[in-house]
């Protein structure tokens, strides 16, 4: 569908709709109809593309991987139970995103919402920290991708690695976006195989079904068997030690749970979005509950949290360490060849992570410039529909990862995790915010929307406070006495003072003002 197409499209919606999406008393938004007017993305990721492009930003690194830190923090108890909370919050996320989403399916949607239903400066900010907080995955998708790769060998130059994965993700972002779609697609559907797998596989074995007719069952969750199961001390001893491993580990599900956002990115190039976006939602539940809720419970079954070989691996990052818990445990269970199979199937999820977040971050920046935050040059596509430059650059902030070639992977993968985990909880809260003021200023009723989410506003109030509040929690170690560590303060709190002063810069700026002073607005 080319850009003309798409206008018709938009533009034969329901009444008081346009292109732009935003009517406002005495009109249409004439800037938001001119900045529309050069959005030059095509509409052709189909209904299955958009299903598993979600699926795609989910699971990657941190599920397979990262997560294994958290178990050794907390303990399996601490792991589920953080896993299973924060679920909650993202669902509630996901409910705030469905509507507004499906409502005005157009390209970098919540970051365009903020400027449209709260203030021009919250949008800047929240695109520029989602461009961040996206860009910055890519280079530690990469750093993981090396390490993953070096369960097998270590003679491949950590160089050569690093050049063939961003080559590939430039082919497959910048040739048409359909290849994009059909890649994921297939990349995402490895992963479900193997998330599926991993799960029967821990059913399987801790019945008795493995070479050693081991029926381990619970027992790294009795302390009888593993002392300090199923929640482990972390820091501290006692009481205040067990909750302390709770909240490392509710910090490891912040940064470890996403979708709905990825699923959200994909609207304005959706096919027949009012019908798809609705379903790919709705998705979102299952998700939540077959990947992270029963990975997390099969995680702290396969592996104790305390077991030596895990703990080297997570600090260590030696051969082998990219691999995740499962692999320590198949090789426990004297169990051939499987662990090489899902050590594979790991690096598809890799690199698959790495791909999705090329294009959301691509994407974003395509959308900031569309809106004027950015350099207009940005806003150019190619024959094909593809923002270019907005490719180009992600990809120039993807050579990061060439970092690795001089430190340890485990510290590189660190830094990069410190960063954009309060990046995205901060993204969250100005989802569930924007959704709050989105649902003061539409102007119509509810019941008039193509879709509408259940439990609102409570589940916007309950989001933006969740997330909100572990933004400031995720540092939290560097104020305990003893424990005070620059580095890891900086990048923790770094984002919270970038956005801050970025609002600040873009209001005196631009001298915006917020949009909530006019509440008849009409999408």
């Amino acid at each position: 569908m080319d850009s003309t197409a798409k206008r018709s499209e938009i533009s034969s919606l329901p009444s008081k709709q346009s292109k732009a999406g935003v009517f406002v008393k005495g009109g249409i938004d004439k800037e938001a109809t001119s900045t529309l007017a050069h959005d030059q993305t095509h509409r052709r990721l189909k209904s299955r593309h958009i299903q598993l492009i979600g699926i795609g930003g989910t699971i990657g690194t941190a599920l397979f991987v990262q997560i294994g830190s958290g178990l050794t923090k907390g303990g399996p108890g601490s792991l589920f139970l953080a896993f299973s909370i924060w679920c909650t919050f993202i669902f509630a996320i996901n409910n705030c995103l469905s509507e507004v989403v499906t409502w005005i399916p157009i390209s970098s949607p919540f970051v365009r919402f903020a400027d449209r239903f709260v203030d021009p400066a919250l949008g800047f900010c929240a695109g520029i920290n989602f461009f961040v907080f996206q860009a910055a995955l890519v280079p530690f998708e990469i750093v993981a991708f090396n390490v993953v790769l070096h369960f097998w060998t270590e003679k491949i130059p950590t160089a050569a690695v690093i050049c063939i994965v961003i080559i590939s993700y430039a082919a497959l972002n910048i040739f048409a976006v359909r290849y994009y779609g059909e890649s994921e697609f297939w990349l995402a559907i490895g992963k479900v195989i193997l998330i599926v797998g991993l799960i029967a596989f821990t059913f399987i074995t801790m019945v008795g079904g493995n070479p050693l007719r081991d029926a381990y069952g619970f027992r790294s969750w009795n302390p009888a068997k593993v002392s300090g199961a199923p929640f482990a001390e972390y820091i501290k001893t006692g009481s205040l030690g067990r909750f302390l491993g709770f909240l490392a580990c509710l910090i490891q599900a912040s940064f470890t749970i996403a979708g709905p956002d990825y699923v959200a990115m994909a609207a304005g190039e959706a096919e027949k979005p009012r019908k798809v976006m609705p379903d790919a939602f709705r998705s979102v539940f299952y998700r939540l509950t077959a990947f992270f809720v029963l990975g997390s419970l099969c995680i702290g079954l396969v592996v104790p949290y305390n077991d030596p070989d895990l703990l080297s691996a997570i600090s260590n990052a030696h051969p082998g360490a990219g691999s995740p818990p499962y692999v320590i445990a198949m090789r426990h269970l004297h169990i051939p060849i499987l662990p090489h199979l899902v050590n594979a199937l790991v690096l598809t999820a890799v690199f698959s992570a790495g791909n999705s977040y090329v294009f959301c971050s691509s994407r974003t920046l395509f959308g900031l410039a569309l809106e004027g935050k950015m350099p207009r040059f940005l806003t150019r596509c190619t024959s094909n529909g593809v923002p270019v430059y907005c490719v180009a650059t992600t990809l120039a902030i993807a050579l990061l990862a060439f970092l690795q070639v001089s430190n340890n992977a485990a510290v590189v993968l660190q830094w990069f995790v410190n960063l954009v985990t309060t990046s995205q909880l901060l993204n969250y809260a100005i989802i569930s915010y924007t959704y709050l003021q989105f649902h003061k200023a539409q102007g119509i009723p509810r019941e008039s929307l193509p879709h509408q989410s259940f439990l609102q506003p409570f589940s916007a109030y309950y989001a933006l406070i969740g997330t909100f509040t572990m933004a400031f929690v995720g540092g939290y170690t560097v104020f305990l006495p003893g424990r005070w560590d620059v580095p890891t303060f900086l990048f923790s709190y770094f984002m919270i003072g970038a956005l801050s002063l970025l609002f600040i810069f873009w209001k005196v700026y631009r001298k915006t003002k917020v949009s909530l002073r006019d509440r008849n607005i009409y999408i």
